[in-house]
């Protein structure tokens, strides 16, 4: 039978990258004791005062269709927090709703490119974006996000990669996997590479409001002169421990929004009217519970440096914000995916293998921030053992 070309495009692109976590719950499923610390799921439940809302919203009916672009009081929400927060007035005509981050990126991309267009990323990328890319018949181009920059993207990196294609440049800010966060100076200094060359802006910004002490985060969207060119997209998946609730949305010119508005009615035709209650509750006050996820990640993070930094020549890169932090085992020879494949099953610790997120981080792996302190301490004991015995090995 035949199939169409964007299967072929995204073959390879999905489930394949979390095999080293697929083979960890199958693992726990047969018992074996494995620390699991590959996915960036929030280590809290979700507000209960947010379920009551959306629990009563189904009670009293608000179960019908929606529409295209979000329900009037979510959208308001979003209103009046983007308004607040980025200094400047932005209309409800310049937000559409979406079920997640990930279905807003998916319509933004189609909206804005298509074969023979071009679109820059940072390298390392979180796991998803590359089929996102894909999906559209655009090719992605990785820009390197270097260890000495702090995983930062530079705009002259960004500047020696540009083409008469390129039509789009891809942030991600807080970042996933590396936790870098751009500073002002850069994201200016990105954004006039974009003036330069007419190029669209995308930043998926959903790690917003888990940004460490000491590391202030800057949008392009706080820059009223890049404001024509700039969407933004986030969600409440991270901010208010709601990943399965599937809500989210994009900011951006008015002009975006009308255009883009009869692909989400093709998609989707709105989102449910009882989760925007929730969510526009959810956006009009400070989450209730990120500042203590915030809190037990940067110390998780700390805990991890401290136990393993050093040890027999890893190397671990303090996040500024997140949910997880980057173990470099480069010098243990190995690839990022055979070392986790080893660790999981010699150690019984999971982690997710840098190449999953892009070539850049060949060698490295990503490890979660959001299992208990004692079993981040235990997941640390196991991996320095496991090194050592790897050296035992080549001795």
């Amino acid at each position: 039978m035949r199939y169409t070309t964007i299967t072929e495009r995204l073959a390879g692109l999905g489930g394949a990258k979390w095999e080293v976590h697929a083979l960890a719950r199958k693992l726990k499923t047969q018992g074996r004791d494995i620390i699991e610390l590959t996915i960036g799921e929030p280590d809290v439940p979700t507000p209960p005062e947010l379920m009551e809302i959306a629990g009563t919203s189904m009670r009293v009916g608000r179960t019908g269709y929606s529409n295209g672009r979000g329900e009037p009081a979510l959208l308001k929400a979003l209103s009046d927090r983007y308004t607040a927060r980025r200094g400047r007035k932005i209309g409800t005509d310049q937000i559409m709703c979406f079920p997640g981050t990930q279905t807003t990126l998916f319509a933004v991309l189609h909206a804005l490119v298509e074969q023979g267009d071009e679109v820059l990323m940072g390298d390392p990328m979180y796991a998803t974006y590359e089929g996102l890319v894909a999906a559209t018949g655009a090719t992605l181009v990785p820009v390197p996000l270097r260890p000495e920059h702090g995983f930062r993207m530079q705009a002259a990196d960004v500047e020696a990669r540009v083409t008469p294609r390129t039509r789009l440049l891809f942030l991600n800010s807080p970042h996933n996997p590396t936790g870098a966060v751009l500073t002002p100076a850069e994201i200016l200094a990105l954004g006039e590479v974009a003036k330069k060359h007419d190029l669209w802006i995308l930043c998926d910004e959903v790690y917003e409001d888990l940004v460490f002490p000491g590391t202030k985060f800057t949008s392009p969207l706080d820059f009223p002169d890049l404001a024509e060119r700039v969407i933004v997209a986030s969600s409440i998946s991270k901010s208010h421990a709601a990943p399965g609730f599937r809500s989210g949305w994009c900011v951006g010119p008015a002009e975006f929004c009308a255009k883009l508005l009869p692909l989400s009615e093709t998609m989707l035709f709105g989102n449910q009217p009882f989760i925007a209650d929730m969510t526009a509750e959810a956006v009009s006050k400070p989450s209730p519970v990120a500042a203590g996820m915030v809190e037990r990640f940067q110390r998780r993070a700390s805990l991890i440096h401290d136990r393993l930094d050093g040890v027999a020549g890893l190397r671990v890169q303090r996040p500024e914000a997140g949910m997880f932090a980057l173990l470099d085992a480069r010098a243990s020879g190995m690839t990022g995916r055979d070392f986790a494949l080893d660790l999981l099953e010699r150690g019984g610790v999971a982690l997710m293998p840098g190449e999953s997120f892009g070539e850049a981080l060949g060698g490295w792996l990503r490890v979660g921030l959001t299992q208990p302190d004692e079993l981040i301490a235990a997941a640390c004991d196991r991996i320095a053992a496991h090194v050592g015995r790897l050296q035992g090995e080549a001795a």
